[in-house]
């Protein structure tokens, strides 16, 4: 059962592309069998869950409208990734990272903008997603070309600061380097979205993550907020904990 946000968010995608196609879709006839295309010149039809993945990972070039194939799949991919059913989160780029849906009219560009904010926040809430939280945050941002705002959504709490452990350990090895620490997905201006991230774990990440028993990613993150010199220079890394 999901919360009342992310349930709303998912009826308003199912109203606003229901019943959506590519009439003229052809599909690459190298990876998918005529009959596995037609799907996508089918509305109202649900695609089996193996081939509604694999239309999501290929990459525009083999469509005749990607735009369109990702509108006649939003519903059923929706409601998959809340559900936990979409295979291979969080190794690939998701389809609609590839797709202006920004440029979509009013209503659509809002259904998707609210179903990602609401799925990560009903992720942030909810102790054990079927997704870690570092791979949902990478597929939210990449599909907003934006980490901001699921930064500015994250709340103090157990569950939503357990979540903060996972994404410190996942990226505080890049981050004290200057690195960016997402695999698949990288912003225009990446060394600004990289000091963004070690800004905002400085400033909300030290008594968090030592909250939740974390006294060494505690410390890393204060460290990330620290100039480059000044952070390797620091104590810590001739104590015991930094390098054992």
């Amino acid at each position: 059962m999901h919360r009342p946000a992310l349930a709303a968010a998912l009826a308003d995608i199912d109203t606003v592309f229901d019943g959506f196609a590519s009439p003229a879709e052809t599909g690459c006839e190298r990876c998918f069998a005529p009959e596995e295309t037609a799907y996508q010149r089918t509305p109202y039809t649900r695609l089996p869950p193996g081939l509604l993945s694999r239309f999501l990972r290929k990459t525009p070039d083999h469509f005749e409208d990607h735009a369109a194939v990702m509108r006649r799949l939003l519903p059923q991919c929706a409601h998959a990734m809340a559900d936990g059913t979409l295979d291979d989160i969080g190794w690939a780029p998701h389809g609609l990272s590839r797709v202006d849906w920004r440029s979509w009219p009013a209503e659509r560009a809002a259904a998707v903008e609210a179903f990602v904010l609401a799925w990560w926040q009903d992720v942030l809430a909810t102790p054990e997603p079927p997704y870690s939280a570092h791979d949902i945050f990478e597929t939210c941002a990449s599909i907003l070309r934006a980490m901001t705002p699921l930064l500015e959504r994250w709340p103090d709490g157990p569950v939503a600061d357990a979540h903060l452990v996972d994404c410190a350990r996942s990226w505080l090895d890049d981050l004290v380097n200057d690195d960016w620490p997402l695999t698949w997905w990288t912003p225009d201006d990446k060394a600004a979205a990289v000091a963004g991230l070690q800004a905002w774990l400085a400033r909300h990440g030290p008594e968090r993550l030592r909250g939740q028993g974390q006294t060494d990613l505690a410390i890393r993150a204060r460290l990330v907020g620290l100039p480059y010199d000044e952070r390797w220079n620091d104590p810590y890394w001739s104590s015991p904990s930094a390098t054992s």
